[in-house]
């Protein structure tokens, strides 16, 4: 951990006062947490934990990079799929947890632009300090538009047109689970002093049990459940009426996912742009993340009825969307402005960069299929 920057000494006593909840919280629940509950508290703790606090989080002067902070073209690519599904359904439009704003700003410039502006663009933020954000972002980048955009404390209780949700399911809460000896362990957080400690029990959830039971791994794997990620999509699926959840995030089908390569599971921390598996390093000033299990959103979304529309890599999506044909319509003799947009597009594309671990996922009901974003190179079969 000696390569990572130090916080700041006024960071460092925000980080205090996340450990500080976190040691309490485990003293009252008898000296033990689940993983879940340590991440649930270290990214959502109101006004203290990752997401809810103030920290600058997005772009080159955070922690990460998610696809619309590379380029513009990722939003304009990603407008004509919205255009196409709100056709068929309604013209609303809802993102769930929309970071620093721009992703909103590039799909309304484009859908502005075809002339497909949705009636309504409905933002699902649970961070005061982001919604304030993107506030500001919309009103510098797109104010004639900001009159349509909405934040809402929660989803609605009926759902028409199209949800998004861009990167958002990865850093939802998961279980660490250990299969050892013909067993299935839960790992969780205990305390020493002012430290945390790793320290296992069985398993206290029978969904958790349920799920780890299904699953075939090696002796000694460590991995992760998200039943977090489950409820939401299985809450999501309830409220629509019509149209279709678009999740994007990075992760892969459940054999992959729970590959024998693969004995230490996915889960990662990142704080200014560095990437290392210490969750318990200075909680509440860094993410933490684990990668998606695409199986077990689809199965929670066909439950509640739902169909799968597709599913495939953000290069396919993305070019199969008119990525491409985005960049043509720029001067290549403008160096300054083609450029870097050709760079943007190599990075959000190329398998050795975000194309092929970044995935999409239509979910929906009461669309004709299939859509335009997953006509060639679906690989619904390795869900």
């Amino acid at each position: 951990m000696s390569s990572l920057p130090l916080p700041t000494a006024e960071a460092q006593m925000h980080s205090d006062q996340v450990r500080e909840l976190i040691l309490r919280d485990i003293a009252l629940q008898g000296g033990w947490i689940p993983f879940s509950r340590f991440m649930e508290l270290a990214l959502y703790a109101p006004g203290l934990g990752y997401y809810s606090g103030g920290a600058h989080k997005f772009g080159e002067a955070g922690d990460f990079v998610t696809a619309s902070e590379v380029s513009s073209l990722f939003g304009r690519a990603l407008a004509r799929q919205l255009a196409e599904i709100m056709a068929q359904s309604a013209p609303r439009i809802f993102e769930l947890g929309a970071g620093s704003g721009k992703l909103a700003s590039d799909i309304l410039s484009e859908l502005e632009r075809q002339g497909d502006l949705p009636e309504r663009y409905d933002i699902l933020e649970v961070s005061a300090d982001l919604r304030e954000r993107q506030r500001a972002l919309l009103q510098q980048q797109v104010p004639h538009l900001i009159s349509r955009v909405h934040w809402l404390d929660a989803p609605p209780d009926n759902i028409s047109g199209v949800l998004i949700a861009n990167e958002v399911l990865d850093a939802l809460p998961v279980h660490l689970v250990r299969w050892t000896d013909g067993r299935i362990i839960e790992r969780g957080v205990a305390s020493a002093g002012e430290n945390f400690v790793w320290q296992e029990r069985l398993p206290q959830v029978p969904a958790l049990r349920y799920l780890a039971q299904q699953i075939q791994v090696p002796d000694d794997t460590l991995s992760e459940i998200s039943l977090a990620a489950r409820g939401l999509v299985c809450s999501l699926s309830d409220r629509l009426r019509r149209g279709a959840l678009l999740f994007m995030d990075y992760g892969f089908g459940m054999r992959e996912y729970y590959h024998p390569q693969r004995v230490n599971g996915t889960l990662m921390c990142h704080y200014r742009h560095h990437a290392h598996d210490d969750p318990f390093w200075f909680p509440g000033l860094q993410d933490i993340t684990a990668h998606v299990d695409f199986t077990a959103i689809a199965e929670a979304a066909i439950d509640a009825g739902l169909h799968l529309y597709g599913y495939t890599t953000q290069a396919s999506f993305l070019i199969n969307c008119g990525i491409t044909d985005l960049l043509a319509d720029m001067d290549p003799q403008s160096v300054r402005e083609y450029l870097p947009l050709a760079a943007q597009l190599q990075k959000l594309t190329s398998p050795a960069e975000m194309g092929e671990l970044f995935k999409i996922i239509a979910l929906g009901k009461g669309l004709d299929g299939p859509l335009a974003g997953f006509i060639t190179g679906d690989k619904s079969r390795l869900l």
